[in-house]
C-alpha cells in the first residue's frame, strides 16, 4: 500500500498545487493541513485518544479526541468527519461539527518536522462510547476525561499528555465555554 499524499501549503496556508508523500512533507518541513475533532460531553468531560504504543511518534499518551492529515484533493471538513469514523468509530454529521479556529503547529521531534495548519472542530456527543470500534494502529483505548482532570494533570503529569502546549489550554476553555454557554 502506498503512501498516503497531501497537499503543501506556504507558511500562510495557501496551497501550492504540490503533493507530497506524508513522510516526505515531515522529513523537509514542509507546510500542511490536518483536522483536529475535539468531542465533549454535558458532564464537563473531553474524549481523548490514549496513542498506540507502536506509534512512532509519542505514543501511549493521551491526545486529542480525534486527528488526522488532510489528504491531497480534501476538504478539511471531509476529513474531519472520515477521521472520526476511521479512528473511533463514531459517526457524526456535518452539522454536529463547529468549527473552532485554524491553529498552526510547529513541532520538531527527532528527524521529523511538522509544520501543519490545524483544522479545529468541536462536536458534542453525549452516547455511550463502550461499543465504538477503535482504529488500533492508531488508537489504544479512548476515554471522556473530565476537563478539571486534564488541567490538573498538565501541570502534575505533564508526560501523559502530547505536548500541544497552550493549544491544550485554549481548547479547554473552549470546551468549558460551550458548556456554560449551554447551561444557561
Amino acid at each position: 500500500m502506498s503512501e498516503e499524499l497531501i497537499d503543501i501549503c506556504d507558511e500562510k496556508n495557501n496551497l501550492l498545487g504540490i503533493q507530497k508523500e506524508k513522510s516526505v512533507a515531515h522529513k523537509e518541513g514542509l507546510w500542511h493541513r490536518a483536522s483536529h475533532i475535539w468531542i465533549y460531553n454535558k458532564k464537563g468531560e473531553i474524549l481523548l485518544q490514549l496513542r498506540a504504543k507502536n506509534k512512532s511518534l509519542f505514543p501511549g499518551v493521551w491526545d486529542v479526541s480525534v486527528g488526522g492529515h488532510i489528504s491531497a484533493g480534501e476538504d478539511p471538513l471531509t476529513t474531519a468527519l472520515r477521521e472520526v469514523e476511521e479512528e473511533i468509530g463514531l459517526v457524526v454529521k456535518e452539522e454536529d461539527l463547529e468549527f473552532w479556529e485554524i491553529r498552526t503547529q510547529n513541532l520538531v521531534s527527532g528527524d521529523l518536522k511538522n509544520n501543519e495548519f490545524m483544522y479545529v472542530y468541536l462536536v458534542e456527543f453525549n452516547g455511550d462510547i463502550s461499543g465504538l470500534k477503535l482504529q488500533k494502529e492508531e488508537v489504544e483505548k479512548i476515554a471522556f476525561i473530565p476537563v478539571e482532570t486534564i488541567e490538573r494533570e498538565l501541570i502534575t503529569e505533564p508526560q501523559k499528555y502530547l505536548p500541544h502546549g497552550q493549544y491544550w489550554n485554549d481548547i479547554l476553555d473552549a470546551v468549558k465555554k460551550k458548556l456554560s454557554h449551554n447551561n444557561q
